[in-house]
């Protein structure tokens, strides 16, 4: 024990945890959008088929996702990594295998179930339980593997289909799934701290609160576990929810229907890809530097500045028809995200404490999954209806009006003042 006195095995988790967000991949839009035309043009099925099947599996499996959260918490993130990571792998295998609509529709349900959503929720569990003081720095390391991910698996998965074939591509990151990222969950993760005789962020086990300098900015670390039945009592439960289900709505939007977007603004397909590629690339140091901004802003504060963002995003939208706006477009996109993860993963930890954080941040993950699923349909319908897209944008500017609201009503509870409410 002499050698992790010096060194914080935290860290390796860390590592373990970005490399489990990576490795969601497969089951992410970024990634999936590569194989669609490839349906299309094998099986003759339209696009509108293909995108009804994949909006109607994840919307399922993000009901799905609040029953992955009861199991973190009943097993632990050890054993769901691994038992998680291996049905992961063996769905990719079963994509590669597609040959119906069923077929589809059930591979679909499977990689985002396991993927978007379980190999999602599971690292963010595991990082809460490993820090406290220096959670926002954690998360922000882990949240280096998902955009990593986006940066490199559209170009991985182009290149695997070009050389082989898009069968071949699932199958590769199943190999990858089964092979590499379950041994390492397997040999490598260890729940929490103390099952290895540490505490979070190696501290001694009296000290549970955090004591930082800036007064009167700093969200205090959740002195209490709260359990699930209990947060749903606090109105700052039910804000969040809202908070972090319509980013998840308003950007899959966005991401889904850019290139369209884009051409209606006289852009090329080619630009639309370079703002994606741009906005993961901003993201990276920016989740660096939101690490170290949730460690001393209340984080709902932070939840207003991203709504703010996201309004002026819908707005700029409307107006982004040269290349030098679509740069700067990408720039405030990926700023936004970058902030955006971080602040969401830890509001959780931070306001509910360790010991519930499966079932509780699974609720968020599941309106998140939700969230995504909605997102493309009223883009694709609006412009249906208009022929561009300047009528849905500006009516999507209502979300964010209502996170700004929600942002401000999630103050950190406390159990006195529920108690006192539900006496």
């Amino acid at each position: 024990m002499g050698f992790f006195r010096n060194f914080y095995y935290g860290w390796v988790i860390v590592l373990i945890a970005g490399l489990g967000v990576f490795f969601s991949g497969p089951g992410q839009t970024y990634s999936n959008s590569a194989f669609i035309d490839q349906y299309i043009n094998e099986f003759g099925w339209s696009r509108s088929q293909v995108s009804g099947l994949y909006s109607t599996a994840t919307l399922i499996a993000g009901i799905a996702m609040i029953f992955v959260g009861k199991f973190i918490d009943r097993f632990g993130q050890r054993a769901m990594m691994v038992s998680i990571g291996t049905l992961f792998g063996l769905a990719c295998f079963f994509n590669s295998m597609v040959s119906s609509m069923w077929m589809l529709m059930i591979g679909f349900f499977l990689i985002r179930l396991l993927g978007q959503g379980s190999m999602t929720l599971i690292p963010n569990t595991l990082v809460a339980q490993w820090f406290v003081k220096n959670r926002g720095v954690a998360f922000s390391i882990m949240t280096l593997g998902s955009f990593a991910s986006a940066m490199s698996l559209p170009i991985i998965n182009t290149w695997l289909i070009n050389t082989w074939d898009w069968r071949f591509a699932w199958q590769f990151w199943g190999i990858l799934l089964l092979f590499v990222f379950v041994p390492i969950a397997l040999f490598g993760v260890r729940n929490k701290p103390e099952d290895m005789g540490m505490e979070p962020d190696g501290w001694p086990a009296d000290e549970k609160t955090v004591k930082r300098p800036v007064t009167g900015l700093k969200v205090k670390e959740a002195e209490q576990d709260w359990t699930l039945q209990e947060a749903k009592k606090t109105k700052a439960f039910w804000a969040i929810l809202v908070c972090v289900g319509i980013p998840a709505m308003v950007n899959t939007g966005i991401t889904f229907h850019i290139i369209s977007i884009f051409g209606t603004n006289g852009l090329s397909p080619e630009i639309a890809a370079m703002v994606l590629s741009l906005m993961a690339v901003v993201g990276i140091p920016m989740s660096f530097v939101s690490g170290y901004i949730t460690d001393k802003i209340q984080t709902n504060y932070l939840l207003v500045v991203i709504f703010l963002i996201e309004i002026i995003l819908l707005l700029m939208l409307l107006v982004t028809n040269r290349f030098w706006l679509a740069i700067l477009f990408g720039i405030i996109w990926g700023l936004a995200n970058g902030l955006e993860r971080i602040s969401l993963n830890v509001i959780w930890p931070n306001y509910f404490g360790r010991k519930h954080i499966g079932s509780i941040n699974g609720v968020g993950v599941t309106i998140t999954v939700i969230g995504s699923s909605l997102g493309p349909l009223p883009f694709g319908i609006g412009y249906d209806l208009f022929q561009n897209y300047t009528p849905v944008l500006l009516a999507t500017l209502i979300f964010p009006i209502i996170g700004v609201v929600c942002s401000l009503i999630a103050k950190k509870p406390e159990k006195s003042q529920i108690a006192e409410t539900h006496s």
